[in-house]
């Protein structure tokens, strides 16, 4: 039990470590939100509703400058003020917006949120474990080997959520007679729209997947969705 006594604690750490990230991210969410009230996009969320046969889909608007959407660890979906600013600057679509509800969705009923607490505190124990096994053979050096080793785990897992996300998304697009076309062309617009570029790193190590996998993704889902005549 003595010899476990370490790695119960590191989990615990890391258990307390999202917990208290989760409550904070809730705070600020509660503090810089309110409802989305833009018709156009309200419409297409009520679309989507109806073909999840649920009563409505509630999205909330971040008053944050930057593009993102997000879903909270509680299930909520938001869009931020900056997204929707380029909407009315004609720069996005409302059934561009719509797909990245339906992406938000994707992680809320895949349980993605739930999974990222798990990973995250078991990245915590794997990171101090293996630094300790590595540091005996390779002073110094084994906190930085364990550190890269973890941050190439936990950016595969995040791209495997984005794919999944991308998926239900797809489907839920489809279903609800919007169609794919908007979620593909939004892709092609992100790198421009965030000014997030991978800056030369290797493709294992970025959290989400490259636009053109995520376009050949969609593409072939829908391939093997189509009924053949």
């Amino acid at each position: 039990m003595l010899k476990l006594t370490p790695i119960l604690l590191l989990l615990l750490y890391g258990w307390l470590s999202y917990t208290f990230s989760v409550w904070r991210t809730k705070q600020m969410l509660n503090a810089q939100s309110q409802p989305l009230t833009d018709p156009s996009i309200t419409k297409l969320a009520d679309r989507m509703a109806k073909a999840l046969d649920i009563p409505a889909i509630k999205v909330h608007v971040f008053e944050v400058e930057p593009v993102n959407g997000l879903a909270s660890p509680d299930g909520r979906i938001f869009l931020t003020r900056g997204f929707l600013n380029r909407k009315m600057r004609g720069e996005v679509t409302a059934e561009e917006l719509a797909s990245v509800i339906a992406h938000e969705l994707g992680h809320v009923a895949l349980g993605h949120s739930r999974r990222r607490m798990i990973d995250f505190t078991g990245q915590n124990a794997v990171v101090m474990l293996l630094s300790t096994l590595l540091n005996r053979f390779i002073p110094g050096l084994g906190m930085m080997i364990a550190n890269f080793v973890s941050r190439a785990l936990m950016a595969h897992m995040s791209r495997r959520d984005e794919f999944e996300a991308d998926a239900y998304a797809s489907a839920l697009l489809i279903k609800s007679g919007i169609g794919t076309a908007p979620q593909k062309s939004l892709f092609t617009k992100l790198t421009r729209l965030t000014g997030n570029r991978a800056n030369g790193a290797p493709a294992w190590l970025l959290s989400h997947p490259d636009t053109t996998d995520r376009i050949a993704a969609i593409e072939a889902n829908e391939t093997r969705w189509t009924p053949r005549l």
